[in-house]
């Protein structure tokens, strides 16, 4: 890590920090890029680029099954990143972490593994009213193939899961909830401590949706006692096209494989296929190297800044991006609560949010647009969609007040 951005660690000197994200240097349509689409990718950091880049100059190599040189520094690498995720969240063993292509295949993984050897008909599964659809179109697909249900907790006005309605729904046939961490559409922060603690008082397996709570909150998969765990590497200043299943061993060891192929077996003939041990029983085939290599400079390069110096400054902007656009005329904030991460949602009376998406675009300024993968969360709040900001770590107060300053223009032009 450079030396500016090991001052930052004490200061917070974002000015430093910035200069590790190179793509922050570029310009859009003439002005300097305001980069607020973080809840949907982060930025990369240099050493995350450079991870890449030295693994396909230096030790380009299939992992596990290679015995010369390049193959065994590259399978060194490969498995560096699983211990330090397991360090990253707190899991047991490093057996617990499965290698996957981001949240939604984790998800679907326990979906047509656990779910599908597990759920009987009439059982239940319970999601939440604010779920982004990948955590929302498995569970729908696996309660029609085993004739289970799939029950809702509802979200009320201020975008917050009402808890009461939760202990309602769970009964003696609740087999599965699976909630988010944090709304990628809102923000808000879930009490998922006593949504797994009330949902294991009646025997149910508990599966959260870490992909937006991962770079901002402390993860400690042993203290929260969840059963299943899923995140992506690229919401986590990592690469895209890999993410993490955790799971708890026993639990996984149950499970039936997911993929057949190479890796996931220990011996294979035209009679009989005996598979690997965990973690390998999931990870069939060659995987994302490259990818899953450069994840370990992500997390290191968090732990080094430290996600308390992290959030401070998040919380820092989103209290700010709160003020300003409270004075806009017309605009109302969807999941206006205390309960949030940096992510501010929210539509213009009379201005359809594609216009300001693109007006803002026009100016350098990135945010997003529509309905976030969260079409029923959007129905509830009965509007087609919002606009979302969001911001990082590499965020400033200077680029919140030009996104304030350039929705205000918005209004005017579109009004």
């Amino acid at each position: 890590m450079e030396t500016a951005t090991i001052n930052a660690i004490h200061t917070f000197d974002v000015t430093a920090i910035r200069k590790d994200f190179p793509i922050l240097n570029r310009e859009v349509k003439g002005h300097p890029l305001v980069y607020l689409d973080n809840a949907a990718t982060s930025q990369k950091p240099q050493s995350v680029i450079d991870a890449l880049v030295h693994y396909y100059s230096f030790n380009n190599a299939n992992v596990h099954r290679g015995i010369h040189s390049l193959a065994e520094e590259a399978t060194a690498d490969f498995e560096a990143t699983r211990d330090a995720v397991k360090d990253f969240i707190n899991a047991a063993s490093r057996e617990e972490i499965i290698y996957t292509r981001g949240t939604t295949e984790g998800i679907n993984l326990v979906a047509y593994t656990w779910a599908r050897q597990n759920l009987k008909p009439g059982d239940e599964v319970i999601i939440s009213g604010m779920e982004h659809h990948s955590n929302i179109v498995p569970w729908q697909i696996i309660c029609e193939q085993n004739n289970a249900r799939l029950k809702v907790i509802p979200v009320n006005d201020s975008g917050e899961l009402l808890m009461d309605e939760y202990r309602t729904l769970l009964n003696d046939r609740t087999r599965l909830v699976a909630v988010n961490h944090v709304s990628n559409a809102m923000g808000t922060v879930n009490p998922v401590k006593e949504i797994i603690q009330l949902a294991h008082e009646i025997g149910a397996v508990v599966l959260i949706d870490g992909a937006q709570s991962t770079m901002h909150l402390d993860i400690d998969v042993q203290d929260l006692d969840c059963d299943f765990f899923v995140f992506s590497s690229h919401k986590l200043l990592g690469p895209t096209g890999m993410g993490i299943l955790y799971g708890k061993k026993d639990i996984l060891d149950a499970m039936p494989v997911f993929a057949g192929g190479g890796e996931m077996i220990k011996e294979v003939t035209f009679e009989k296929t005996t598979y690997n041990e965990l973690p390998y029983k999931f990870e069939a085939g060659t995987p994302n190297i490259a990818d899953a290599i450069a994840l370990k400079p992500a997390i290191d390069y968090i732990n080094k800044i430290g996600k308390d110096n992290i959030r401070r400054h998040e919380d820092l902007l989103l209290n700010h991006a709160t003020e300003r656009l409270r004075s806009i005329d017309g605009l109302q904030i969807i999941g206006d609560n205390d309960h949030k991460v940096s992510v501010l949602s929210f539509v213009i009376s009379g201005v359809h949010p594609q216009d300001v998406g693109i007006l803002l675009d026009n100016k350098g300024i990135a945010v997003r647009t529509g309905h976030h993968c969260a079409e029923p969360l959007m129905n509830r709040f009965c509007v087609p969609g919002t606009i979302r900001a969001s911001f990082a770590l590499y965020n400033t107060i200077e680029e919140v007040d030009k996104l304030a300053e350039g929705l205000a223009k918005a209004v005017k032009i579109l009004r």
